[in-house]
């Protein structure tokens, strides 16, 4: 007889052999299946060892906190989160609901009468005691937020007018150093010698010497500008500056430059009252842009009366009010249009403005060819600062007025005044002054609507096929109005441009961006400390 048991102990079977006759005698008993088998068993027990310390300590963090009054399974499906133990999490819920009253509200009128709260403590407060519907409160902070979306706005245009009247004041230190030194000139001898000396006149008319022009009535900017490129210069004995200046800052400025010698460069000071070439007969739109009522209105009327607040970004405003700086209006901001003329002895000239700082030798400048161009200028309309040099023709020009949408092209390039090459022999072979004039005269008969900022624009018309590009490096800009300048590349800059309202000796320059101008200010100069000049 043998037993065989199957591998999975479901059945035996039993068989015998009959020694006579060889027949095989078979039985086959079926065992009952198991309803848990050994190895389920096992997974099971194991599963448990596992979960079971987690739901110990689980416990024992309900029991510390001080949980009892729910049960087990709903504690711990607070923890584990709503959605594993059959609790319903409401905020999606909520959120449409608001959402979907906010919509409603945003359509309807706010009542007149609404009193609404200063805070949104104070609105908290007020929805817990009167009790708020959800349409009441969705109400009550939309009318909330306009009004103080209204009264940032006001507040923000305010402080843009009050910037653009502080850039368009003189601060009083400079205001005194000018009349200390007209004072000085008038009682010291020596505040009245020529400048530059007899034997020096020779050279301001010397093509082999690097000469520089300098148009400004700010005698302390003027003085930073000189001092910086002298300073800056590996051949300073070969700089010759020519400083223009107004009638009534000509004293002033003659007496600090006698007075402060930039030897061995040699300097003049000349008032436009001593240049014979300018007389009304030269420059008949100049006058009329002086003279014209208007004109003047607008760039010394009420900036705010008229202008649609509502329609109009901070920056476009801001934009608008640099634009009507009154300065725009003075013959010496557009004195650089008549160079030639000026001086018609001299064929390559830098022009700088007051707003500047040299911080490398500038003698390189004459060697670049600029391949017949009149003007070599830095584009602004192509660098890492998107702000700064983002500026084409679009940015300057009305292209909703027929002569400028018919004559220029809107996509085209700008480039910077500030710091520029210009080549006066070639210049004297070109009609840039006419057109100039030409095109001040549209832009008087349009009531100043085919463009927007000061004298740079009809110079982009002008100088039109006469700009040669030079490296950016040589002249950075946006100084005055930037904030985040990067430090590092004002370092790396040949010359560095304060342009826009926030000038470095001015309260409202960026103080990080001030001493890069006030390491050439001269403190040791008794009328700048007597006039507390940049003084914290």
């Amino acid at each position: 007889m043998q037993l065989h048991i199957s591998p999975s102990m479901r059945s035996i079977t039993i068989s015998s052999s009959n020694s006579n006759g060889g027949f095989i005698d078979l039985m086959k008993i079926k065992v009952a299946a198991r309803h848990i088998s050994y190895r389920t068993l096992f997974h099971t027990i194991l599963i448990l060892a596992f979960l079971l310390p987690f739901v110990f300590i689980l416990t024992a963090l309900v029991t510390l906190e001080g949980v009892n009054n729910c049960s087990s399974f709903d504690c711990l499906g607070r923890r584990l989160g709503p959605r594993l133990l059959g609790r319903v999490d409401d905020s999606g819920r909520l959120v449409k609901d608001f959402h979907k009253i906010l919509n409603q509200v945003n359509t309807e009128e706010i009542p007149n009468g609404l009193k609404l709260p200063e805070s949104f403590s104070q609105l908290v407060a007020e929805m817990k005691s009167n009790q708020y519907d959800a349409k009441t409160f969705a109400l009550t902070l939309r009318a909330m937020m306009e009004k103080f979306e209204r009264e940032i706005r006001e507040s923000k245009f305010a402080e843009l007018m009050n910037k653009h009247f502080t850039a368009s004041s003189i601060p009083k230190g400079i205001h005194c150093l000018s009349l200390r030194l007209t004072d000085e000139y008038s009682s010291n001898a020596h505040a009245r010698r020529q400048l530059p000396a007899p034997e020096l006149l020779p050279l301001l008319s010397d093509n082999s010497y690097h000469h520089f022009i300098l148009s400004t009535d700010n005698i302390l900017a003027a003085s930073v500008v000189v001092t910086s490129t002298v300073a800056s210069s590996l051949r300073p004995e070969k700089i010759v500056f020519h400083v223009i200046t107004d009638k009534k800052t000509y004293a002033g400025m003659h007496s600090w430059f006698a007075l402060n010698s930039v030897s061995p460069a040699i300097i003049e000071v000349k008032g436009v009252h001593q240049f014979e070439w300018l007389t009304r007969e030269n420059v008949p739109v100049l006058e009329a842009v002086e003279s014209h009522n208007s004109i003047r209105n607008y760039y010394h009327g009420n900036h705010v009366a008229g202008a649609n607040l509502s329609d109009t970004t901070p920056r476009m405003f801001a934009s608008k009010l640099q634009a009507r700086s009154p300065k725009y209006i003075s013959l010496l901001n557009h004195l650089r249009i008549y160079l030639p003329e000026l001086f018609p002895n001299l064929d390559k000239v830098v022009f700088l403005d007051d707003d500047v700082v040299i911080q490398r030798d500038l003698s390189p400048l004459w060697d670049i060819d600029l391949k017949g161009k009149v003007n070599g200028a830095v584009e602004t309309c192509r660098g890492e600062d998107e702000w700064v040099m983002s500026k084409r023709f679009k940015n300057y020009f009305n292209f909703s007025h027929p002569l400028i949408a018919n004559n220029l092209d809107s996509e085209e390039c700008a480039w910077a005044y500030g710091m520029n090459v210009f080549d006066l022999h070639a210049w004297r072979k070109t009609s840039i002054r006419e057109t100039y004039h030409s095109w001040l005269r549209e832009n008087l008969k349009s009531n100043l609507t085919m463009w927007k900022l000061g004298t740079l624009p009809p110079a982009l018309i002008a100088f039109k096929g006469h700009v040669h590009a030079i490296d950016p490096e040589w002249h950075m800009l946006g100084l005055g109005y930037q904030n985040k300048t990067d430090i590092e590349s004002v370092k790396r800059a040949a010359v560095i441009h304060y342009n826009g309202q926030s000038k470095p000796w001015l309260p409202i320059g960026f103080e990080h961006l001030r001493p890069f101008w006030t390491k050439y200010v001269n403190y040791s100069s008794d009328f700048v400390r007597n006039c507390h000049i940049m003084e914290t």
